[in-house]
């Protein structure tokens, strides 16, 4: 018999948190063969990353998922086996007293924001509040052993390995998204906030003997493309070349054909949560705009995540891949580092190819979710 699991997301910002439900609830059922609903507040935000979605339908059947519109005015719903509040957002008050009604009361968990910080090791798989008799628990996504690990779909490293030596799949796609890659120029995609740091990171890759191709998909960072280009209203497609540097832009595509660029390119600034994980799984160096929270608190996030991640570079090579991530996410000069990370390029690219298997010899997300269910009853 299947397991019903439902999982509720608001999509707050940015389509992390859509991004992030929409890859778990499409694993679930396709390697786990659960039942999944999948309830989110905000459809058209959610059809960026499925385009065939009807934004107008209070249910439909996506990719065997059964996805709900979490509508203001909440209609009578049976409680599933499984309850996940993605990132903490609260549940209907209606929702959590047909919970409370259940003959056995559901698996309810709170799925946290991903964090390498050390205290998520000693939070995960705790029980967190209580409603009436249902209990909810802590679930935390991790670097380490004893988290819940990252979102990774089986056999992707290896479809990642196999389209990464093959220079034809590569070519077919980055045709079809228009892409003609210059021999020899160093392929780059840009997805990422809004940063002042961005005009001198420009600055010196179009100065640079090196010749590079900055892909940049449709979002937030285009804005200060513009600027720093002296044009106004950029569209998909548009190509723009200043000294050694071409900047392209790409459409906002759906997350397979993301996976698909950060593979072909050989580095990586991504964003949010969703994109910061495919990018270590792409294997190449990468820069991670992490989202801006009050007093700062992200930089420590940011801080933890370095400790890990850095752990086994050269003294030097560490050092300059540090002040980059650094200088990008406070605004800080970018020229001086990206000059001071070329220079260990080679080591660069050696350890993200070890990060990334030394992450995947972990449990994936959701193998974890299902284990944690497995070991609950």
């Amino acid at each position: 018999m299947k397991v019903d699991w439902d999982i509720f997301c608001k999509v707050v910002d940015n389509y992390g948190d859509i991004g992030v439900t929409w890859r778990l609830a499409r694993q679930l059922v396709a390697e786990h063969h659960c039942a999944i609903r999948l309830w989110v507040d905000d459809l058209r935000a959610f059809e960026r990353l499925c385009p065939e979605l009807d934004i107008n339908a209070a249910r439909q059947w996506q990719h065997g998922v059964e996805v709900c519109h979490w509508p203001t005015d909440w209609q009578p719903a049976d409680a599933a086996d499984v309850v996940i509040a993605a990132f903490a957002c609260q549940l209907p008050s209606a929702y959590m007293e047909a919970m409370a009604a259940r003959e056995k009361a559901p698996l309810w968990m709170n799925l946290d924001y991903l964090s390498a910080e050390d205290w998520i090791i000693g939070c995960h798989g705790l029980p967190s509040v209580k409603y009436k008799q249902v209990q909810k628990y802590f679930f935390f996504p991790g670097f380490q052993v004893g988290t819940g690990g990252l979102l990774r779909e089986r056999g992707l490293l290896e479809r990642r390995e196999q389209f990464q030596h093959s220079t034809e799949a590569q070519h077919e796609f980055l045709q079809g998204l228009g892409v003609d890659r210059t021999d020899g120029a160093r392929l780059i995609s840009l997805f990422a906030y809004e940063n002042v740091g961005l005009a001198d990171w420009l600055d010196v890759m179009a100065g640079d003997a090196h010749a590079t191709h900055l892909l940049v998909p449709e979002g937030r960072i285009l804005g200060d493309v513009e600027r720093w280009l002296g044009v106004d209203g950029l569209s998909v497609g548009a190509l723009q070349v200043r000294g050694a540097l071409t900047v392209q832009v790409l459409p906002f595509v759906r997350q397979d054909q993301y996976d698909l660029l950060l593979w072909s390119c050989d580095f990586n600034a991504v964003r949010g949560e969703d994109s910061f994980v495919r990018a270590q799984w792409a294997a190449r160096p990468m820069l991670w705009h992490i989202y801006q929270q009050e007093e700062d608190v992200h930089l420590d996030k940011l801080e933890a995540f370095l400790t890990l991640y850095t752990a086994g570079l050269s003294p030097a090579a560490k050092a300059a891949l540090v002040g980059l991530w650094r200088a990008w996410n406070t605004g800080a000069g970018m020229a001086e580092a990206w000059v001071a990370t070329q220079e260990h390029w080679p080591e660069l690219q050696k350890h993200a190819q070890a990060w990334c298997l030394e992450q995947a010899s972990q449990a994936d997300l959701a193998s974890a979710l299902v284990q944690f269910y497995l070991n609950w009853i």
